[in-house]
């Protein structure tokens, strides 16, 4: 605490000031969102009053003066609005800031000043009106990075105009809630590691929190990376990654502000739904709300619209519960994913016109217009234009081909004949690929297969007939079709974060490069939290080779703050030890295996230790199960007795309470207490599973305990 009155006064009266400076400009953006609203309403009247004709009769060859009368009022009313909006969204931030406006204050010496200068640092900068006076610093300016990276002492920052020395006098943290001031202390690195203790031993929030108070130098680094174009970070578990990803994302955004960075040019692909609504709150929190988040499997959709995909979710349930099909599971995704199976499908590609598209010669009143051979001609070569494309141009040649001759309007049946060969189903060439052996064993002869390939071909034509779509075909699919037809949908990205990078196979970096081909990337993961697959470092060398962005980075983060030491130590026998893991030293209870000699016994034990997790206040209880299947079967033996939820594929939850949930889905999420509820022999005894166990282990922050009924996994 700071020990001097008159500096207490002082930071009080400072507080003060600050807060109703924030609530003037407030009334000032509440008022002028009031005008804002009588104006759109007003310019819309007089829209509709001033438009006499109607909007059908627009298009008409009459129309075109009306359109461009229409537009005359039309601008005035879309500017009102983006201003309404801008307006609203800074009402926002300053009702946020007047709750709790700064965290931080350092005194900086510029060195070519005599005195040092008070700079407060917030989550959204604040400036007194009309001048340039700050009141407030956001924590992603450049100043702020001085509090982050430096104890007192030396210091400098890197600002647009260069790097700018000085001297830190003093680093001071507060606590500030509703326009309170509960605390204040002066910080060195003992007492920011003391503040940081208490931070991660308090309960988890059903929802991720922002971390900005607590940034750590090396996280901070991250955050602010500026230099490279292909930033990739190995994260071991509860090293913050995900948090890392989401602050990046906001400071990209402020960032933006400068090199016309807006929004709409960050996408951040997360794994799915669940997680994607656990971490939707801290962008806005950080003052940004537009950034796009997407699943990959939404992207997947996309591409191939019309087609029922199989969840990344239901393929994992589908691999960890199929005793007799696994290996050829994972043989086929490891193929089909593979840099290999990429220069297949691109062979296959260059294939289409010569060998799978029939054309024929256009006749048009009994008289031969073109000729199959001049079509196929006209196709061949230019290899640089996307076969689609110059299937579409070759319709328009056709149709001019025809008009020439005959001067006419096309009837609908000789447009029908064109579409025969200029309109590609892209599933049906990708069938025809696994359903001629001769062709597909002609077409990789140079290629090494792998020893199953006969059983991944019988096993690709039977998925390939059914109604569902598997995810190792939709990906190559999602491939096939952005080589033939190209990829325009996301050109306007500038920026891509992907989060569990672990979780995707070269085919997937390929087309993360069709798609964001002018893009940057942040790229985060954990070679320790693979689930079907194994991975060590070599996977980053390979998205590096992929990406083959000018200049990259990667950066590892071996400290783990989540868990305990012990529940750290704990998780770490089931993996190798290939990255050192550094835990923040917190201390917890040792992990303790309960075994039952029957389900109703199993029951009782994990009933008395939920009672006993929520009498110790925890407000986040995760039950995680190997598979969906499991997790089914727990719910229906508990939920009668308990408050509990369960979580399957595609669920959305606030994580708030007693969850039921696959191992597969609790990635990147985290608990107060874990209960891992089916370690038995049958459920885990493969290499595989000790990934499993490893992820489900490190989802808890305080508490965590192992049951299962008859004999233990000899994993544990």
């Amino acid at each position: 605490m700071g020990n001097n009155q008159s500096e207490l006064e002082y930071e009080i009266k400072r507080l003060e000031e600050t807060i109703s400076l924030a609530k003037k400009q407030l009334n000032q953006a509440r008022q002028r969102n009031e005008e804002n609203k009588s104006a759109i309403l007003s310019a819309k009247k007089e829209l509709r009053e001033n438009t006499t004709h109607s909007i059908s009769g627009l298009w008409s060859s009459d129309g075109f003066e009306a359109l461009a009368e229409l537009s005359q009022y039309v601008n005035p009313v879309t500017e009102k609005i983006a201003d309404y909006e801008a307006v609203e969204n800074k009402i926002l931030l300053l009702e946020n800031l007047i709750k709790s406006p700064y965290f931080a204050r350092i005194d900086f010496k510029f060195d070519d000043e005599d005195m040092s200068e008070k700079i407060y640092i917030g989550r959204s900068s604040l400036k007194k009106d009309n001048s340039y006076e700050m009141y407030i610093y956001d924590w992603r300016s450049p100043i702020a990075s001085v509090f982050y990276r430096f104890v007192t002492g030396q210091a400098f920052y890197d600002s647009p105009g260069g790097r700018i020395t000085g001297e830190v006098d003093l680093k001071r943290q507060y606590e500030i809630n509703n326009g309170v001031l509960e605390y204040y202390f002066d910080a060195d690195v003992q007492i920011v590691d003391e503040i940081l203790r208490k931070l991660l031993s308090q309960n988890t929030s059903s929802k991720m929190k922002t971390i900005v108070e607590s940034i750590q130098k090396e996280q901070d680094i991250v955050i602010r990376d500026m230099e490279n174009d292909l930033l990739i970070v190995q994260g071991v578990a509860g090293s913050g990654k995900t948090s890392i990803a989401l602050h990046r994302a906001a400071y990209l955004m402020y960032q933006g502000l400068s090199s016309k960075l807006s929004a709409n040019n960050i996408i951040i692909i997360s794994p799915n739904t669940l997680f994607e609504q656990y971490i939707s709150n801290v962008i806005p929190e950080l003052g940004e709300d537009n950034v796009v988040s997407v699943i990959f499997e939404e992207m997947l959709a996309s591409i191939l619209q019309n087609e029922r995909i199989q969840s990344r979710n239901q393929f994992l349930e589908n691999l960890i519960t199929s005793s007799g099909y696994r290996d050829i599971i994972k043989s086929s995704i490891e193929f089909k994913t593979s840099h290999q199976f990429m220069e297949i499908l691109n062979l296959f590609i260059r294939d289409i016109p010569d060998r799978w598209i029939e054309f024929e010669d256009i006749y048009y009143e009994g008289q031969c217009i073109v000729t199959k051979e001049v079509l196929k001609e006209k196709i061949l070569g230019r290899n640089e234009t996307p076969l689609g494309v110059k299937l579409k141009q070759l319709e328009d040649f056709i149709v001019e081909s025809i008009y020439e001759s005959k001067k006419i309007r096309l009837k609908k049946s000789v447009k029908k004949e064109i579409l025969k060969f200029t309109e590609i189903n892209v599933l049906t060439l990708y069938r025809k690929l696994f359903n001629d052996r001769e062709y597909f064993y002609d077409l990789v002869k140079d290629f090494k297969l792998p020893d199953c390939i006969e059983d991944i071909l019988i096993y690709t034509q039977e998925n390939l007939n059914t109604k569902l779509l598997y995810y190792d075909d939709a990906t190559a699919l999602a491939y096939l079709n952005l080589k033939i037809n190209g990829a325009n949908e996301y050109k306007n990205i500038k920026q891509v974060v992907i989060d569990e990078a672990q979780d995707y196979y070269p085919l997937h970096y390929e087309i993360f490069n069709l798609l964001f081909a002018n893009s940057q990337f942040t790229i985060l993961g954990d070679i320790n939290q693979t689930l079907e697959k194994k991975e060590d470092l070599s996977l980053y060398e390979q998205i590096s080779k992929i990406l083959n962005r000018k200049k990259s980075s990667l950066v590892t983060m071996d400290k783990s703050f989540r868990c305990t030491n012990e529940i750290l130590m704990y998780s770490s026998k089931f993996i190798k030890q290939s990255l050192e893991i550094k835990s923040f030293n917190r201390k917890g209870d040792e992990p303790k295996i309960y075994t039952a000699s029957d389900q109703l016994s199993l029951n009782d034990m994990i009933i008395s230790e939920i009672k006993l997790c929520l009498e110790k206040g925890y407000q986040s209880i995760g039950l995680i199960c190997k598979t969906e299947k499991n997790a089914i079967s727990l719910f229906g033996f508990l939920k009668d007795r308990v408050d509990v939820q369960l979580i399957k594929d595609e669920s959305t939850a606030d994580l708030h309470g007693v969850f039921i949930i696959p191992v597969y889905m609790s990635k990147g999420l985290e608990f107060d207490a874990v209960l891992i509820c089916d370690t038995d022999t049958t459920n885990y005894h493969s290499e595989d599973d000790k990934n499993l166990l490893y992820i489900g282990c490190t989802r808890a922050l305080h508490r965590l305990n192992l049951f299962c009924k008859g004999e233990a996994s000899p994993l544990l």
